[in-house]
């Protein structure tokens, strides 16, 4: 599932569809598509892991869910979910989530939630944390509506930036362990950013999908914890558990 950097990566690279018409709108996503003909785009814009294609009075939602992929001014063999026709250019969206939304963005999403949005909130996250007292910390780094944008790399790979087991639990954590967090996930985030597109993230992993710990070189633990069991890889020398 592309989390947020990749949201932002494609975001810039279809901004030059911005001002223009959809000449004809295609695919077989299930809504009402003859709505976007002769459409204009005013504004492309990501929250989280959703990207937002905006006109007047309504926007279109695309989440990519785990194996969506897009193409820009070139098609796969497969049918599209969704094909933007241009007078010159096309977008298509394979695989993924597809709706239209009456109304503007700017009055549904909540921006300071956005860990790649300029108006990224700390104090706000540490509040939404601290309300959870119960949750996995594991599970508070999937939450979208604590960190919108974070996935499975970035949970991993901030866990083990900050020495913090993914069990423990938010209301066990002293303050510091929690502005760590907060902190370091907006910092991943943009490192992620950079490093992928610069084809280069893989090679900065530090713990996700990896088998040994780079700090006490023994191996590190695969789990499945949580509530949202997805995939952790963490060292139970070094990361620390509050439980």
């Amino acid at each position: 599932m592309p989390e947020g950097p990749s949201i932002v990566i494609l975001k810039e690279e279809i901004q030059s569809f911005k001002r223009k018409k959809i000449k004809k709108a295609g695919g077989n996503a299930k809504v009402e598509l003859e709505r976007l003909n002769n459409k204009t785009i005013l504004d492309i814009k990501s929250w989280g892991k959703h990207l937002l294609i905006c006109f007047d009075k309504f926007y279109i939602r695309i989440h990519l869910l785990m194996f969506g992929s897009y193409r820009v001014n070139e098609k796969k063999a497969s049918s599209p979910r969704l094909s933007l026709q241009f007078s010159k250019g096309e977008l298509n969206f394979y695989a993924c989530s597809v709706q239209i939304i009456d109304g503007n963005p700017d009055e549904v999403y909540d921006w300071t939630g956005d860990i790649m949005s300029p108006s990224w909130n700390d104090k706000s996250a540490i509040k939404k944390i601290r309300q959870n007292p119960e949750m996995l910390v594991c599970d508070a780094l999937l939450d979208q509506a604590i960190f919108a944008g974070s996935g499975n790399i970035i949970k991993n790979e901030v866990l083990f930036r900050i020495a913090l087991h993914p069990k423990s639990k938010l209301g066990k954590l002293p303050l510091k362990y929690i502005r760590a967090i907060v902190s370091e996930t907006v910092n991943y985030s943009f490192d992620f950013l950079n490093w992928k597109k610069a084809f280069v993230l893989k090679k900065h992993w530090l713990a996700h999908t990896k088998k040994s710990c780079p700090r006490c070189k023994i191996p590190l633990h695969k789990e499945y914890p949580g509530k949202t069991k997805r995939r952790s890889f963490f060292c139970n020398n070094c990361q620390k558990l509050f439980a």
